[in-house]
């Protein structure tokens, strides 16, 4: 298994570069250029892990090309525009600490000052959450708690004086407002000001339970209780947070093959099917979880079972290249101009599935080194 996954991402880098990564299909299908952006962010993560685990650093200097080619001297980041107020974009700040430590130039240092005070300045909802994007007013969408909150506790453990009571809170209206009291699963998105087209009238909310968008808000809780101090006040209600909702998803697993849906609630329904970044991203939750002491030790096994399934049915051979397959490429909702994007069951199961993109390669590569550090 570890040649062949630490192929797998040798060969993605090998037809990238800083401008062109493999991983980003996004970009790819457009013909562009990456700019500085979340799915690459995802991968450099990825990167920097495998190089702790297995000791090669080829890995994260990859990772240190990418945000050496972004970064300018004076700390500003190529292609990185704060009046856009998107959560997105923080998500790579994440990799200006592990190339800081590695290389110690003062630019990256700069470069997470610099997004840590547009963070700051980032427009909120009035329970004190942030908007998504400058485009989404008054949303509060569960990709945005992995974009933003880990980049903040690094910033804060690392640079600043250790106060983590913004993410707690933030993390605290996504469980009162989002999170469905029967199944323990959460919605997509959330609009304080209940006046988009997709949310509910009376509570906000989008119609069903995307698996990535739940993914997201794991990986985050997951990271959250690796960067905080166990000391930290905020440390152990993440943890519960965790628990509680690892505890309600694991009743939604394929029993054959250890995967989940993609709108998880909804195994077998026409049109539906089991998908691959999502259900990585539950793995790594549980993996991390388990060996953080935050869950039980069963979860280790359930995380190496959805793991193994996905390896078996999704990893691929194809004219002599690996490839990760059943990845849905983007899911949102809105905006106002675009009400395909509606929140409903057949929206999400419309949109294109590819393989390799970092959103389901990245987190896939972070459970082969949670499993691997079982090991060590």
């Amino acid at each position: 298994m570890q040649e062949m996954i630490e192929r797998y991402i040798l060969e993605l880098i090998r037809q990238s570069t800083p401008k062109r990564t493999a991983w980003n299909v996004e970009k790819m299908r457009e013909g562009k250029d990456v700019t500085w952006n979340y799915i690459d962010g995802c991968m450099l993560m990825a990167l920097t892990a495998l190089t702790e685990i297995s000791g090669d650093a080829r890995f994260i200097d990859f990772a240190e090309e990418v945000t050496d080619y972004f970064v300018q001297e004076d700390g500003s980041i190529r292609t990185f525009e704060a009046e856009k107020h998107q959560l997105d974009d923080y998500n790579e700040g994440r990799a200006l600490f592990g190339v800081y430590r590695k290389t110690g130039k003062e630019k990256y240092r700069k470069a997470a000052d610099m997004l840590y005070r547009c963070l700051m300045a980032q427009p909120r909802t009035d329970e004190g959450n942030f908007w998504h994007k400058e485009i989404y007013p008054n949303q509060v969408w569960l990709d945005g708690i992995y974009m933003a909150q880990p980049f903040i506790a690094m910033y804060q453990k690392e640079f600043g004086n250790g106060d983590y009571s913004d993410i707690i809170r933030q993390i605290r209206v996504v469980h009162e407002k989002m999170r469905d009291p029967e199944t323990g699963l959460y919605y997509h998105g959330y609009d304080a000001s209940r006046k988009a087209f997709w949310a509910d009238p009376e509570t906000g909310l989008s119609k069903n339970f995307w698996l990535r968008a739940m993914g997201w808000f794991a990986l985050a809780l997951a990271d959250l209780i690796d960067i905080l101090p166990e000391t930290a006040p905020e440390h152990g209600e993440i943890a519960g947070i965790l628990r509680e909702l690892m505890d309600h998803v694991e009743q939604f697993m394929d029993p054959e093959t250890g995967m989940y849906w993609q709108v998880v609630d909804q195994p077998g329904r026409e049109g539906n099917y089991l998908e691959t970044s999502g259900s990585s991203m539950m793995a790594y939750a549980m993996l991390k979880g388990a060996r953080l002491g935050a869950l039980d030790s069963r979860f280790r096994e359930l995380g190496k079972k959805t793991f193994e399934g996905i390896m078996k049915g999704f990893l691929k051979v194809r004219d002599g290249m690996l490839e990760l397959q059943n990845i849905c490429l983007v899911a949102g909702l809105g905006p106002e101009n675009n009400r395909r994007r509606d929140g409903s069951y057949e929206y999400y199961v419309s949109e294109p599935i590819v393989n390799n993109d970092a959103k389901g390669s990245a987190p896939f590569v972070l459970c082969y080194t949670e499993i691997k550090r079982l090991d060590m």
